[in-house]
């Protein structure tokens, strides 16, 4: 678990522990300690994240370990032990050390199954934001590297921008967010030095305008490749 799998569940809340991890916090005033309050019929209670952790202010120097451990609370609450069963169940069927050799999209793909990625049907239901538009460069550029990759490079990238490589059976049409039916959108953002960023449950890319083909291809296949969770907004 990480930051980018909170982004799903509550965006707000994602936002709040992202803008902790980028910025210093030891002068924002925030005097927040390892503990997290849980409203249980009606009453506020106070959870401690790790042993004395009421006692443990939050500092800079170890808001990670603090935002890790605030994000596996918020994710596993209510459903560990449920989750210790199924894994129990898992791991009887398959050999841990068998799934060892996948990361978490190679073990969608291998356990889910791929489909041909008609492009056609995705270019003609994606939607384009701040200033992008079908006929823009950038985007013909986007398209064009699109056409050019194989077919598991092209799921792999939508398990980048969605979180899964499942494609409904009605088309890119049906794509899926978080609160119901939302379209692939490619959004026009940042410098061109830095990567392309998702927000899976938005089913959205944040792509830079990039000047040449050449340099969209390599940031692009660098982010599906090497970038493990969500562009921290």
């Amino acid at each position: 678990m990480d930051l980018s799998d909170i982004e799903s569940v509550d965006e707000e809340y994602h936002r709040s522990l992202a803008w902790m991890a980028e910025n210093d916090i030891d002068d924002a005033g925030l005097e927040l300690v390892f503990t997290v309050e849980e409203e249980v019929f009606g009453q506020n209670t106070q959870n401690e994240l790790k042993p004395g952790g009421a006692d443990i202010a939050v500092t800079d120097e170890n808001k990670a370990e603090y935002i890790d451990l605030l994000v596996r609370w918020r994710l596993d609450r209510g459903v560990s032990e449920q989750r210790k069963v199924l894994l129990k169940g898992f791991r009887e069927i398959i050999e841990p050390e068998l799934l060892s050799v996948f990361d978490a999209q190679e073990l969608e793909l291998a356990i889910a199954g791929t489909v041909e990625v008609d492009v056609d049907d995705w270019e003609r239901n994606t939607h384009y934001r701040s200033g992008y538009h079908k006929d823009h460069p950038v985007i013909k550029l986007f398209w064009k590297a699109i056409r050019k990759m194989n077919n598991e490079s092209r799921l792999r990238l939508l398990q980048f921008v969605t979180g899964t490589s499942s494609i409904p059976f009605e088309g890119f049409a049906a794509l899926r967010g978080s609160s119901g039916p939302r379209k692939f959108t490619i959004e026009c953002w940042g410098a061109v030095t830095s990567l392309p960023r998702s927000h899976t449950c938005f089913n959205r890319l944040d792509l830079p305008q990039y000047p040449s083909y050449e340099q969209l291809c390599a940031k692009l296949t660098l982010a599906i490749e090497e970038t493990s969770s969500f562009g921290l907004e």
